[in-house]
C-alpha cells in the first residue's frame, strides 16, 4: 500500500475538455465548467445545473472525505478515504460502473466494488479503472477499440478484473481516449488500445 501511494499520489484537481474538478482540504468535492446535453450530469450538481463558472461545491455528500478525483471527457470518478468509488455523469456503454447505460446527475457510489480497497482511479473517453490495494486493476465502459484490456471489443457495464494483468502489481493507470496505460511495481509498463497515430 505504501508503494501505491508513494507512486500514485492522489489527485486534489483533474480536468478534462468540458470540466474540473476539485479537493478542499476537508476532502469536499466542487466542480466548474460546461455540460452540454450529451454529457448530462458531467458537473454532478443534480438536474438543471449545466453551467458553472466557478468552482461550486458538489451538493452530493460521500459519506466521508474524497481523496482523488478524475475527470474524464463526458463522465468523472472519485476515491474517498475509505476505498469506495462514486461515478457521475454520461453512462453510455456502462462507463459509470452501475450495470446499466443510465446517466447520473449526482455522485453515486459503484456497489460493484463494495468489499475492495481501492487506491486510485481514472476515467478516460468512455472507460474508467480502478487499482485495488492488491495491486490488481479492474475495468468497465466502452471497449470499442479494446481500452478496456479484456481482450474483446465489447462494453462492460460493470467493473471486471483484468486478468491479463493477473500477477502484476500495478501502482498506476491511466484511461486515455482509447488507448490505455499500466505501471506495475518492478518497472513494467503496458499499453493497450487504439495503436494509431503512433
Amino acid at each position: 500500500a505504501a508503494l501505491l501511494c508513494e507512486s500514485n499520489p492522489p489527485a486534489r484537481a483533474a480536468g478534462s475538455a468540458l470540466h474540473s474538478l476539485f479537493i478542499d482540504g476537508e476532502g469536499r468535492l466542487s466542480s466548474c465548467g460546461s455540460a452540454p446535453p450529451y454529457a448530462p450530469g458531467l458537473l454532478g450538481h443534480g438536474e438543471g445545473v449545466t453551467q458553472l463558472n466557478t468552482p461550486t461545491q458538489i451538493p452530493s455528500t460521500l459519506g466521508e472525505r474524497a481523496v482523488s478525483v478524475s475527470a474524464g471527457d463526458f463522465h468523472s470518478l472519485a476515491l474517498t478515504a475509505g476505498g469506495a468509488v462514486w461515478s457521475w455523469g454520461f453512462g453510455g456503454e456502462g462507463r459509470l460502473g452501475h450495470g446499466d447505460t443510465q446517466s447520473q446527475l449526482l455522485p453515486k457510489k459503484i456497489e460493484a466494488l463494495a468489499g475492495r480497497r481501492v487506491v486510485a482511479v481514472s476515467a478516460g473517453g468512455g472507460h474508467s479503472f480502478v487499482i485495488t490495494a492488491e495491486g490488481a486493476v479492474w475495468s468497465w465502459g466502452d471497449g470499442g477499440f479494446g481500452e478496456r484490456g479484456h481482450g474483446d471489443e465489447q462494453n462492460q457495464l460493470l467493473p471486471k478484473k483484468i486478468e491479463a494483468l493477473a500477477g502484476q502489481r500495478v501502482v498506476a493507470v491511466s484511461a486515455g481516449a482509447r488507448h490505455s496505460l499500466a505501471l506495475t511495481a518492478d518497472g513494467a509498463f503496458f499499453t493497450w488500445g487504439e495503436g494509431g497515430h503512433a
